[in-house]
């Protein structure tokens, strides 16, 4: 066996002192010289703040506490881990859900036990050989230099290295789908499709229809992959955005059923049945995924109080306030401490306190509700708002309510799908159709900016677009039309500015906004390839 563990920092972990020696015998047979080790989820993500590590073994249960396909979420969810790192998950259990959650999380490799050096040597080799095949153009993607990414991916295919060649191809038709050249997309996948049937790439067709809006065509893909392909996790997930696009939450309710039917341990999947079947009315199913959420929240990363009062406005809806104030009362212990965590509890129990008959209790918690609220300021997430305003209409307060709801419509008024919900909660206190003027009328105001920004930008008057849509990004901070429209006159005022630094960090910082408030990746794609395209020719230019 070749020595390609010399010089590789390594963290094996695993629960089991026994089985740590066994791995780390292992390591040292293939000549490995640099080996941490941890015993704990907890530990495992302390070990990698530390350290920059090439290769991650851990062990998918490792008893109280966080498990190994938690693990691998936090540590990408906190960029712990690079692309340059292989993380192995490593399980003695073979049942189809614990399997299926395993591979959930998409480690590089997931390995049985028990297993010898040749074959941990043959899974570290194969990943190494690829991850350093890939590594300029992974680099170029961390960088944002989208342009560069596609070019070494052209260059890669033109040597034709057969062993490769299928991990290019599916790079590429990423590359050129995050892009938005849609076409070059669907010709890789097609092209790699005539050859092998593999579900990635009819899912890559599926996505790219999805983005072009043909969301019928998007479904039927969607569907023929997982009739052929059922336990092809990813197909569910876009299958159930597409229906929530069309606002079809049946059909979405479904779909993500049978997703967490197979993966039970997927939080973020948990949620969403939770919060779909809420909608839907289906408070059983609701219930017993809200209660999913907060168990596997105890030790993941995306934990939130807001799976708590989710859990317990749903028992406010069956009126059993006992389970709802039991649950705050987790909650609170939970998040001791904790701004948002106070304040979504005390505006639950503004409701609670009514429904009740203590009309006191209630107006103290309003009070309470208010100020918590006007402490957090910007920090209160839009859901919580939105309580906020119907608490706020259920006593009395509807000036309060009129104001949280204004800003809401007017920062979210291109996000139908929380439109939907200011709709429903409206509706859930006899006020059907009260915001549907505002909102329409907001819509109205939304396209006389847009289209007057744009004629202003077509007549050359760059200046005055960009003045008109910062004044209206002051009042819709969050609004994704203006963002991509301020940074689509940035990046054309860069392509005539002799590296205007200014330029330059206003450009990064809306792009980072842009992320922030979840712009669509193919739609940042496009003009992150302008961006880097314009950084490039800069450095040229500089170095000439």
């Amino acid at each position: 066996m070749k020595p390609i563990l010399a010089g590789k920092s390594i963290l094996i972990v695993e629960d089991y002192p026994a089985m740590r020696k066994a791995i780390r015998d292992m390591l040292y047979i293939l000549e490995a010289d640099t080996i941490v080790e941890a015993d704990n989820g907890v530990n495992a993500i302390n070990a990698m703040t530390k350290t920059s590590f090439d290769i991650v073994l851990c062990d998918y249960n490792l008893g109280n506490g966080k498990n190994g396909q938690q693990v691998l979420e936090e540590a990408r969810y906190r960029k712990l881990i690079g692309q340059h790192c292989i993380f192995i998950i490593v399980a003695a259990e073979q049942t189809a859900s614990m399997v299926l959650g395993a591979m959930d999380s998409k480690p590089d490799e997931y390995l049985t036990k028990p297993f010898n050096a040749q074959q941990l040597f043959a899974r570290i080799e194969r990943n190494l050989r690829r991850k350093q095949f890939l590594q300029g153009i992974e680099k170029e993607i961390e960088r944002g230099n989208l342009f560069q990414a596609i070019q070494d991916c052209e260059q890669l295919l033109a040597a034709n290295d057969q062993k490769m060649r299928t991990h290019l191809l599916k790079k590429r038709a990423e590359l050129a789908t995050l892009v938005g050249d849609f076409e070059t997309g669907r010709q890789v996948y097609q092209q790699i499709l005539q050859e092998r049937d593999l579900p990635w790439a009819r899912l890559g067709l599926g996505i790219i229809e999805y983005q072009q809006g043909n969301f019928d065509t998007a479904i039927a893909i969607f569907e023929a992959l997982l009739q052929d392909n059922p336990l092809f996790l990813e197909g569910y997930d876009w299958l159930s955005k597409t229906y929530e696009t069309q606002d079809k939450l049946q059909d979405m309710q479904q779909v993500l059923n049978q997703a967490v039917d197979l993966s039970p341990q997927s939080i973020l999947r948990q949620k969403k049945l939770a919060e779909t079947a809420d909608k839907n009315g289906n408070l059983a199913i609701a219930e017993k995924a809200y209660k999913a959420a907060v168990t596997l929240g105890k030790h993941s990363v995306h934990k939130s109080c807001g799976d708590f009062t989710n859990l317990a406005k749903l028992y406010a809806k069956t009126n059993d306030s006992e389970h709802a104030l039991k649950v705050l009362k987790e909650m609170r212990h939970e998040y001791l401490n904790n701004p948002e965590a106070e304040l979504r509890a005390t505006t639950l129990e503004v409701e609670l306190h009514k429904k009740a008959g203590n009309e006191q209790l209630a107006d103290d918690c309003l009070k309470k509700m208010l100020t918590l609220s006007q402490q957090l300021g910007n920090e209160v997430p839009k859901d919580l708002q939105l309580d906020i305003a119907r608490s706020c209409f259920l006593q009395n307060q509807p000036e309060r309510a009129e104001e949280i709801l204004n800003g809401l419509i007017k920062t979210h008024i291109d996000d139908d799908g929380f439109l939907n919900d200011i709709r429903r909660m409206q509706s859930g206190i006899g006020l059907e159709n009260h915001s549907e003027a505002l909102i329409q009328s907001t819509k109205r105001e939304l396209v006389a900016i847009n289209n007057k920004g744009v004629t202003l930008y077509k007549q050359g008057r760059y200046g005055e677009a960009m003045a008109l849509f910062e004044k209206a990004m002051s009042v819709m901070p969050d609004n994704k039309t203006i963002i991509i429209n301020m940074l689509k006159i940035t990046l054309h005022d860069l392509k005539n500015a002799d590296h205007d630094q200014q330029k330059l960090l206003r450009a990064q910082k809306l792009f980072k906004k842009a992320r922030q408030v979840g712009i669509d990746k193919q739609k940042l794609g496009i003009l992150q390839m302008e961006f880097s395209n314009l950084l490039r020719k800069n450095k040229l230019e500089a170095k000439a």
